[in-house]
């Protein structure tokens, strides 16, 4: 398989011109997006901004009010284009008195070549956990084996919804390098978050979605390149601090104390004659503008480093601007979203609670193929 973004077969998503409408409220507004075999893409946006419903289109959940949207060259809302689909929503329902393995065993019975349990729970770390029963696991484990199940069935797409939300930090590392790992294996992976370092760590290429639409989409470099903006760091004593933020067309976003000793001191109780300073990090759009005003009002500074903006201040500065549905549709509690559209095999979509039998809901929890997310 060719590398991210490189590969000389078919898009395996391909989204053109899509608008999906709920309501008054536009969830996305004239979206295209194609996907090559083998990207690791990651979806970045704040809440409601469209991410969850363009994941819903691409697994067949629900179709678009307008344009085309194609998975492995077909339309996802047909069985057959979802063999090859792996998927773990935001919110997944698991069989409370099953066993991690016997899950495990169920999903992977679905599929022709499955992960061997012990492969699949290494993965991710979970070996421990395998003759536990699902209802007595943390939010934190539930989470971890909805997202192993996602990859059970070695899928060639995987689709993840907010993967890593409500695990600790040790659990999420797992996760991103059993992520990093399929990947590397060949697979083409699309992940939604809403942690920055998330996307940082895994993402080979970034879009971000705001108020429905694209607004990004490239590298990391070259979705920090979109925003102007440069980061000027500086050292400067207290007195000075309000010269600098009277500077035109500077903000200053964080401001720390140095609280430095020199070597030596304790014995001597002589204070560091810059212990008092502030170590300022500054927002401009024109960094060498703010060293011509530096100087120019003989403002005292020193440890000056320019650096590019940040992933968070190019996420801010993308997402700021223009209306924002304050509930929209993906945020929604269950029972106030509009009813949910089935894919055309007619089963249920993976991950949303049902009545029925303890088996019933594991059936639920069957492969793409199958009519499950």
């Amino acid at each position: 398989m060719t590398a991210s973004g490189t590969s000389r077969g078919a898009p395996v998503v391909e989204v053109e011109h899509v608008t999906r409408r709920f309501g008054n409220v536009v969830a996305l507004d004239d979206v295209s997006l194609s996907v090559p075999e083998g990207e690791l893409l990651g979806l970045l946006g704040p809440n409601g901004a469209g991410k969850t419903t363009l994941l819903s289109l691409v697994s067949g959940l629900r179709k678009p009010d307008a344009g085309t949207v194609r998975l492995f060259g077909g339309d996802p809302r047909a069985a057959a284009s979802r063999l090859a689909l792996g998927t773990t929503p935001q919110e997944t329902g698991l069989p409370p008195t099953l066993r991690v393995s016997e899950v495990v065993a169920l999903v992977a019975g679905h599929y022709p070549d499955p992960m061997s349990t012990d492969e699949l729970l290494t993965r991710f770390g979970i070996t421990e956990l395998a003759r536990r029963q699902t209802g007595g696991l943390s939010g934190g484990q539930k989470r971890r084996l909805a997202v192993a199940l996602a990859l059970v069935g070695r899928p060639r797409l995987v689709l993840l919804d907010e993967p890593t939300t409500g695990l600790d930090v040790e659990a999420r590392h797992v996760l991103w390098q059993a992520l990093r790992d399929y990947h590397a294996d060949g697979a083409t992976v699309v992940l939604t978050s809403h942690y920055l370092e998330e996307i940082e760590a895994l993402a080979r290429r970034v879009v971000v979605v705001g108020h429905g639409r694209v607004l990004a989409d490239g590298g990391i470099d070259d979705v920090l390149s979109l925003v102007a903006r440069r980061r000027v760091l500086l050292t400067v004593p207290p007195a000075a601090r309000l010269a600098v933020e009277a500077l035109p067309d500077v903000e200053v976003v964080e401001a720390q104390p140095v609280g430095s000793r020199a070597s030596g001191e304790l014995a001597s109780s002589r204070v560091d004659a810059h212990a008092d300073d502030v170590r300022l990090t500054l927002l401009a759009a024109d960094a060498d503008a703010v060293v011509r005003g530096l100087v120019g009002a003989a403002i005292p500074f020193r440890g000056l480093e320019v650096r590019g903006a940040s992933l968070e201040e190019a996420f801010l500065a993308l997402t700021s601007d223009g209306p924002h549905d304050e509930r929209p549709h993906d945020e929604r509690p269950h029972e106030e979203r509009p009813h949910e559209e089935r894919p055309q095999d007619g089963r249920a979509p993976h991950g949303h609670p049902q009545h029925g039998t303890d088996d019933e809901r594991a059936a639920r929890l069957a492969p793409a193929h199958e009519g499950e997310r």
